[in-house]
């Protein structure tokens, strides 16, 4: 047998499986779900300044800064 009949051979033999993109969209959608996951941890995190402001303008008051710009250098 050479190597063409082979390849003939393996090729008849092997079976289709269905749709591709089926079977791989579950991939496409644990992706989605983590992405939108760690979109909820970043949106969490929103405004957490302001709601500790007064805590951050009594440290100001106390350490001596206006707490606009400190140790960003600009």
């Amino acid at each position: 047998m050479n190597l063409v009949a082979q390849i003939a051979m393996a090729a008849a033999e092997t079976e289709h499986h269905g749709n591709v993109a089926l079977e791989t969209l579950i991939f496409g959608v644990i992706a989605a779900v983590i992405f939108a996951l760690m979109g909820l941890v970043a949106f969490s995190y929103r405004h957490v300044a302001n709601r500790h402001s007064a805590k951050a303008e009594a440290y100001a008051e106390r350490h001596g800064q206006d707490g606009h710009g400190a140790g960003h250098g600009h």
